[in-house]
Formats: C-alpha cells, structure tokens, sequence
C-alpha cells in the first residue's frame, strides 16, 4: 500500500484538486487590482477593530480598481453564535461598508468563487488533503487528549518548546498499513501536515505594513484537518485565498507569528502567497499605560456602541482614517466637501505601532462632520437615530418644517456651528427651542450682568424700543449696541478692553443677558438666528 491509497481510504469521494483549479477561474481585473477580503468568525459583535481592518481592505480594492469580499470563517463550531452572522453583515452595512461579493446573509452569497461560508466548503478542503496526504506531504494523527496532554508534561518539564514536532510527533513516522489498521479499527484521528520545517533556520518575510521580519521555520506538524472533518483556519485560509484570488490579506498584528506557517503552507500547497498587511492593535490610555481595546471592558471597542450613541457613520470612518494615515486629517481640511473614497489612501503610512484611540478626538472629528451636513441630513439622520432610541425626541420632531429651521441655524455658512458631536446630544442641545421643553420658571444662570433690577431693566427697554423681528442681521446688531450705550455699556468691546473702568460692561454683557432669558444658556448658537426661529410671539411672551 502506498500513500494514494490512504488518502483514498480517508477521502474516498473527493474530487482531484485540478476540478478545483479549473472552477475557480483567473479574475479578469486591472494590472495592480488588489483583492481582498474580510473574514471573520462569527462569534461576537464587530469589534471597532475589525471596522478598521474592513475599511483598509475597502480602501485598497477601491483605489485599485479591485475586489473585497466577505467570506465567513465558521470552521469553529463550537464557539459559533447563532445570528453573529447577520449581525456582523448588517453592523458592516450601518457603517456603509458594501461588499463587492462574498457572504450576504446566513445562507447565500454572491459572486463566482464561493461558497463564501468555509462550512458550505467541505468538499473543498478535502480535496487538497486528499492530495497531501497521496503525496506523503500530510498523515493522520491518532494522538489522544491524554497523549498531547503527556507529551506537553514532558516537555515543560525538560523546559522544551511545547508542541507536535521532530521526534515529538508520535505518529509522523507512522507506516501506511499501520496508518490503515488503525482506521479500520475505528480508532479517532486528525491530518497533521509534515512540516518540513527546521526551527533553528530563519525564514525572512517583508510585511506591507510591518517591513522586514524575520522568524525561525515553523516546524510543528500543525493540525489541517480536526476530528470533525472540518479544517483549522490556517489550512482553510491558505485554500480559500489561493481559489478566491486573494492578493492582499489585511489583519491583526496579532497573526504576525502566523506567517512561518501560513507561507508554509502555501508553498507546500504549490500556491503563490498574498502579500500580507499586519495593521496595529488598537490601544486606549489606562491611566499612564496604554493597554489594548477590551470587549470587556471598553463599550466603545463594539460598534454597535456607535450605533446607539448617534455618532454618525461618516464620523467613526474619518476617526479611523486619522489613525491610518496621519496626512488625512490635513487633506480633510482643505477638502471638506470631498467623499472619503477620493482621499490617497496609502497603507504602508499605517503606523506600525499600537493605534491609540482616543473618543475625545473622535468626538472632535464628529463635531466637524456634523457641521458639514446640511440641515436636512442632520434632521433625516437625527429622526433616524431618535425613531429607534429616543421616542420623545422623535415627538418633538413630528413638525419637520420648525425642526429644518432650528437645525438649520448657523449651517452652511463659512463657519458653522460645531456644537453637536453624536444624535444622544441632541435633544439637551435643542430642548430650549420648543415651548413645551423650556422651563421658564426655572433659576437662569446669568453671567457678568447677574442682579435681577439691572436685567428687567435691560429686557423691558429691549422690548419696547429696539426689539423688530424684522431687522436684518446688522440692524439688530446695531440696536443691540445702541441699548447698550443708552444704559451706560460700552457699545463696542474693544472700547471696554481700552478703559475697562469707565464702563460697567460692554455690548456682549447685554446681548448675554438676552440670551439667557429667551433660552437658560449662555453659549448658544447665533442668538438672531434664535431670535428668528422662535417668532417673535415667543420672543416677547419669554423677554416678559
């Protein structure tokens, strides 16, 4: 017997692997079009993480002209969620994140190479076990739980490296009729790939993001395929890219010490490797250290936490460019009205450092997004949001024309109003422009201008000479310093800094004042917008 026949006995029905070759077509794309992919497993919320690893595969398809896919990495069953699938796809779509074939719901996907879900590929992975294993380059391994665990006992005790190697791997040797005998009786076994590897010589790798590295040969006889006839993610992932096509494989910093054995196995699988992008963990500051993003701890290391706090998409992406390429923030700058897939992405400027993220900044990047929408994105979006999380807010917008109008205060202009970071912040932000929110009987903190006769003085003259609803902008503000100066304030600021101890107060002290008695603040937006909105019936039941 040889070892055709036993990889017949195990894989009596799989295809030779050249059906395989031939299904899985060359793509017809540009010279330097990159694909690649996404590939999680579904056991647990998309991890902000994960968000950033999608939107730099996004990024590079996109700019070459490429592919990236979705394929469901779901080979470990046991940890698999029920629905995690369709909650990885839809959070990916909240975010916009569209992909051009792949995985689209727990069942179906779209495009030629799949199946795109690594259970529906069975057959598949057989296939190219079956022809390592005819070719000596794979055998089945018949260790039990007690062995491994044995055999790591031993090894910690002589202070070895653990693991399935060398003269440790039991069964490597194994005749094939011995093989067979065993099989036949029953006995359980996995596939064990025999690495040709020597772990004192050093294999050198250039990552795209990482540079040189350099690691010792992988020499352990790694599992290929489990118990349950479904492969591990490294022989599964090295089968899947080679048919899908994939030339670009984007991931955590964490699988670097993968690369000995995954560039191992394609070679002995006769495949030409993608180029590998190792992008950095994701850190947050924990008092003086940095530690990484936890789920278990951090709130915002899941995306659905952006979701459910209302901060828009676009802002969340934007945060994630800035910590991709440091020149974004820049570009963003002179090119505010331009979308995000006409940036130059370039993924060797990833730092290759931890990523510290920090949500006061990313609070900051929103502010500037939110302040590019136009009045109508801010109330579509804010409806959106309130429908699904906050139903009184969603009450106080039934009346979309009043709602557009506040909204629409200091928006589109050269500098608009920067003062809403997330939907959450809306309702408090807004509360003062609708009656049956503002609390007129409440105790307002007054700023310089604080005792009670000077400010009903100061209203009531407003009031009764210099209040017009229909003043433009500029006469309203020149009436506004015409009150000052009939009360004895300097009607110009610059004319209090010059003799401060000639006046009172100046033209800002009065047009605080009010401020505060129409809204209960003393930072709003542009006080003759407000005016405006409001009406002048408001205006004048709220000054008395």
């Amino acid at each position: 017997m040889d070892y055709k026949d036993l990889a017949n006995l195990i894989f009596p029905d799989a295809k030779d692997i050249s059906y395989y070759e031939e299904k899985y077509v060359k793509r017809n794309l540009p010279e330097g079009a990159v694909v690649t992919r996404y590939a999680p497993s579904p056991t647990g919320f998309l991890h902000i993480g994960s968000l950033f690893q999608v939107l730099i595969s996004s990024m590079m398809a996109k700019k070459t002209g490429g592919i990236n896919y979705l394929r469901i990495e779901d080979t470990d069953q046991k940890r698999e969620i029920e629905g995690a699938i369709t909650s990885v796809i839809n959070s990916l779509k909240d975010f916009g994140i569209e992909f051009d074939e792949g995985q689209i719901d727990e069942i179906n996907g779209k495009g030629d190479y799949g199946p795109y879900k690594q259970s529906q590929r069975k057959e598949i992975y057989e296939a190219y076990a079956k022809y390592l294993l005819s070719q000596g380059k794979a055998y089945p391994c018949f260790a039990t739980p007690e062995e491994l665990n044995e055999l790591r006992e031993k090894q910690e005790a002589a202070k070895l490296r653990t693991g399935y190697y060398g003269v440790w791997a039991k069964y490597r040797n194994l005749s094939v009729e011995e093989a067979v005998e065993k099989i036949k009786n029953g006995e359980s076994y996995v596939i064990r790939l025999k690495s040709p590897g020597n772990e004192e010589k050093k294999i050198r790798h250039k990552d795209v993001i990482k540079g040189n590295v350099e690691f010792p040969e992988n020499d352990q006889d790694i599992v290929i395929i489990k118990g349950d006839g479904l492969p591990t993610y490294h022989f599964a992932h090295a089968v899947d890219d080679h048919l899908m096509q994939t030339t670009l494989v984007v991931r955590g910093e964490e699988w670097l010490s993968s690369i000995p054995t995954h560039l191992q196995l394609f070679n002995i699988l006769g495949f030409k490797a993608p180029k590998y992008a190792h992008i950095p963990t994701i850190m947050k500051m924990d008092g003086e250290s940095k530690r990484k993003l936890s789920k278990r701890k951090d709130p915002e290391a899941a995306v659905d936490y952006y979701t459910e706090e209302g901060i828009p998409k676009e802002s969340v992406l934007e945060y994630l460019l800035n910590i991709a390429n440091s020149n974004f923030e820049i570009w963003r700058k002179q090119n505010p009205d331009k979308k995000l897939s006409e940036f130059d992405f370039q993924i060797n400027k990833i730092g290759v450092s931890g990523a510290l993220f920090d949500m006061v900044k990313m609070l900051d990047v929103s502010k500037n997004v939110i302040s590019r929408m136009s009045a109508e994105e801010v109330y579509d979006k804010v409806n959106e949001w309130a429908k699904q999380f906050d139903e009184e807010l969603s009450v106080m917008l039934q009346n979309k024309e009043y709602a557009l109008k506040v909204f629409g205060i200091e928006r589109g202009n050269t500098k608009p109003r920067k003062d809403i970071s997330k939907w959450s912040e809306v309702k408090e932000s807004i509360s003062y422009m609708f009656n049956d929110k503002f609390d007129k009987n409440a105790q307002f903190e007054y700023a310089k201008i604080s005792d009670k006769n000077e400010i009903e003085k100061i209203v009531k003259l407003y009031i009764e000479k210099y209040f017009d609803i229909n003043d433009d902008k500029q006469t309203w503000f020149d009436k506004i310093k015409d009150l000052a100066e009939e009360l004895g304030y300097a009607r110009e600021v610059k004319l209090f800094k010059s003799e401060p101890e000639k006046w009172p107060g100046h033209v800002g002290d009065i047009s605080t004042v009010i401020r505060v008695t129409l809204t209960g603040r003393q930072n709003t937006p542009d006080l003759y917008e407000i005016i405006h909105v409001l009406g002048k019936d408001t205006v004048i039941e709220r000054l008395s």
